[in-house]
């Protein structure tokens, strides 16, 4: 259907996830589980809700990450 959902997390990802890289793993997850590669016009709302809702979860998730051995974040 889509292109895998890459790890974005140090030290898979050599610098911090974009926010591009974030949206794109929300939008490739929503395609996913909702099984539309682009919704009708009469789910765009709720399809686009999803993909933003996600994305701040993933965002949130990243930051709170404490991956051992790497450097400690000072954001």
């Amino acid at each position: 259907m889509c292109r895998s959902i890459k790890t974005l997390r140090p030290p898979v990802l050599p610098e911090e996830a974009t926010e591009e890289d974030v949206r794109a793993a929300a939008l490739q997850f929503v395609r996913k589980v909702s099984g539309f590669r682009a919704p009708a016009a009469h789910n765009r709302e709720v399809f686009d809700r999803a993909v933003d809702e996600i994305a701040e979860a993933t965002a949130r998730l990243l930051d709170g990450l404490e991956v051992r051995g790497t450097a400690v974040r000072t954001s």
